[in-house]
């Protein structure tokens, strides 16, 4: 799942690839928000990505549906 993050007066976002479901990443951006701790998410490959809640501009959660591939559908 692509979690996309903006980061205040950062041009460019950083986006990550999750194993993680988009509840789990939703209660994390939450819990940092409410408490002012950072941001640590995890990517596939076991890299870690920390943003300081006070410079969370928007998370973007994608969604866990596999892309379709092929003709129809």
């Amino acid at each position: 799942m692509e979690v996309r993050i903006g980061v205040q007066h950062v041009a460019r976002e950083v986006v990550i690839e999750s194993k993680q479901t988009p509840d789990e990443v939703r209660e994390q951006v939450a819990s940092a928000l409410e408490k002012g701790t950072p941001l640590t998410l995890t990517d596939e490959r076991g890299h870690t990505v920390t943003v300081p809640a006070a410079v969370l501009g928007y998370v973007d959660v994608g969604s866990e549906q596999p892309f379709k591939v092929g003709f129809g559908s």
